[in-house]
């Protein structure tokens, strides 16, 4: 079955059905464009989302070392490349699918429409014969009739008495002359029928039906083409499907690989002081060996101030450092057990430096020997320059490693006296001798409240937030208790009475 033998009749139908196939065609395209920035939007959102969580600055990268700081950031790296095949889905679409069936319509168009005025023509042509034809039956018929009237009257004349020899030839003449041209149309009439009937024969079953075929090949083509359009909008995507799933997976092996025990563990070796617990406070009887002057002084014995560590919240503390001085270049002003990281990180650095330096010194001297046994490969004498500043920075870095070595000794070797030290201020013991009775001990604690041994104003103001610390505010006249030990802290006695430690650092020692 085909469109020719089938629907020989049915131009009409076919036009309609033909342009109705382009029109689906137009209207596929639209919707793929439309997809297509569906696509584009919704990587646009990912990324800018991707962006906008992603961790910036020293502060996020410390953080980032912490494997549940680390996944989300790996989280974020596998949207983004997410996103990246999103964006490739659109891009492939538009140029796969749009752009070709946009170029291959074009041509569908321009086809069925030289098809179409073909099919024109052929009815034009064979409507221009039929109209010959009735022409040429027309005139047979006039020329018969015609004939017809003149052989009647050449009959007519030749029976009448009383017409002449030269009217009634003159009459026959007439009608044979009539007879002879009604002969001849009518022979042209028989030929136009027999070349109409070829030509319509031939329009009927051989030009139209090829048209129509021709018209139901695009139409298929079309079909085709089409469906292949379909059939892309599904393989473009299938074909990103295994990056989107590496990206997914990326994203779960991201919380799989979280580890809580390992992020304790680093935030403790990240935020270890190093000091030693308080040890127990001693009971002091005041009962034996003196006599209450009031029940006053019995029920209300004088306040032992305690030193503890001042475990203050980091957000105050950093608030407070914005104001700070530089940090010291040896650490002292972290606790023990971070100076020492610190240190070491420094020495490891330095020496990675000093390789490198000294890498370069080596290279340097061969290339000197190199031109002294070939002097035209170059002039020794221009390595000299860098030579001698390799040299010293070897010297200087060496310098370097030396002081934070040293440093580092100091911290380790110097720990064990720095906690005992700790620990004896905590509990408001002063007297190293322990055959000293509690009187003394007393004694001694309440000769250092009552005498300070310096003053000191506050540069920055310093909140105390944490357990054995105190407030001051910049520019305060503070009495010196007790002197920095080694930890950044020192002791200080405010004018409204109010004792604790605050940084050394946060103040300035009057002459």
């Amino acid at each position: 079955m085909d469109w020719g033998t089938d629907l020989w009749d049915q131009y009409d139908v076919i036009d309609k059905h033909t342009q109705s196939g382009l029109d689906l065609v137009d209207r596929y395209i639209k919707f793929v464009k439309e997809r297509t920035e569906i696509e584009q939007s919704y990587a646009k959102q990912l990324r800018s989302l991707t962006k906008k969580y992603a961790k910036r600055g020293s502060k996020e990268e410390q953080e980032c070392k912490f494997s549940n700081h680390a996944s989300f950031q790996e989280i974020l790296y596998e949207l983004n490349d997410y996103a990246g095949q999103r964006e490739l889905i659109a891009e492939n679409m538009m140029t796969g699918i749009c752009v070709e069936l946009t170029k291959y319509i074009q041509d569908l168009k321009l086809e069925r429409k030289t098809h179409l005025s073909d099919a024109k023509k052929a009815q034009q042509t064979l409507e221009g014969s039929f109209k010959s034809l009735e022409s040429t039956k027309k005139r047979f018929a006039k020329e018969w009739a015609e004939a017809d009237k003149a052989t009647q009257q050449a009959e007519k004349t030749e029976s009448d008495v009383n017409a002449t020899r030269l009217e009634v030839d003159k009459a026959k003449q007439h009608a044979h002359a009539r007879t002879h041209t009604a002969e001849e149309c009518r022979n042209d009439y028989a030929a136009q029928l027999q070349k109409y009937n070829k030509e319509q024969n031939f329009f009927y079953y051989s030009e139209i039906p090829q048209i129509f075929n021709k018209l139901q090949d695009m139409d298929e083509r079309r079909i085709r083409r089409l469906a292949e359009g379909y059939c892309q909008f599904s393989d473009i995507e299938k074909k990103v499907l295994p990056i989107i799933s590496k990206c997914l997976e990326g994203i779960s092996t991201a919380g799989v690989k979280i580890q809580e025990k390992q992020d304790s563990i680093l935030f403790i070796e990240q935020h270890k002081s190093g000091f030693e617990r308080p040890a127990d406070v001693d009971f002091e009887d005041y009962t034996q060996g003196i006599k209450p002057a009031t029940s006053d002084s019995s029920l209300n014995p004088p306040k032992v101030r305690v030193k503890l560590w001042p475990f203050s919240k980091k957000n105050k503390i950093s608030h407070a450092e914005k104001h700070m001085p530089t940090a010291a270049e040896d650490f002292s002003h972290l606790p023990p057990e971070q100076r020492k990281k610190r240190l070491q990180a420094k020495i490891d650095e330095i020496s990675k430096e000093l390789q490198k330096t000294q890498d370069q010194s080596d290279a340097l001297e061969k290339m000197k020997g190199v031109y002294e046994r070939n002097p035209q490969m170059g002039d020794p004498s221009s390595l000299e320059p860098q030579i001698t500043e390799t040299t010293q920075n070897i010297g200087r870095l060496r310098g370097e490693l030396a002081k934070y070595e040293s440093w580092l000794s100091e911290a380790v070797g110097g720990e064990e006296s720095a906690n005992a030290i700790n620990n004896n201020t905590q509990h408001g013991v002063v007297a190293a001798n322990q055959s000293h009775n509690i009187y003394t001990e007393f004694e001694d604690e309440f000769d250092d409240v009552e005498s300070p041994i310096g003053q000191c104003t506050a540069l920055y103001t310093f909140e105390g937030n944490s357990e054995g610390t105190i407030s001051v505010t910049e520019g305060e006249m503070l009495s010196i208790m007790e002197e920095d030990k080694g930890d950044g802290w020192m002791r200080v006695l405010r004018a409204s009475g109010e004792e604790g430690y605050i940084p050394s650092s946060y103040v300035k020692t009057s002459p």
